[in-house]
């Protein structure tokens, strides 16, 4: 497998984005598209990280060597 697929792979790009919009009767340009995937990563960035905060500030997450 080349480096740039084994980068690439499990990562949505916008023209597949622009196919499963497409898919659902979405029309979309490819330049709208890379935009609703640039939010769409957004929006799972800050769930993660709010996420991670509430679980760190109530002691829930695991340091390395809690086991």
């Amino acid at each position: 497998m080349e480096n740039n697929e084994r980068n690439n792979r499990g990562k949505i790009t916008a023209e597949k984005t622009l196919k499963m919009l497409k898919d659902e009767g979405v029309e979309v340009t490819l330049e709208q598209a890379e935009k609703i995937l640039d939010f769409m990563r957004l929006l799972a960035n800050l769930t993660v990280s709010n996420y991670l905060r509430k679980n760190d500030k109530e002691g829930k997450l695991l340091n390395k060597d809690d086991g």
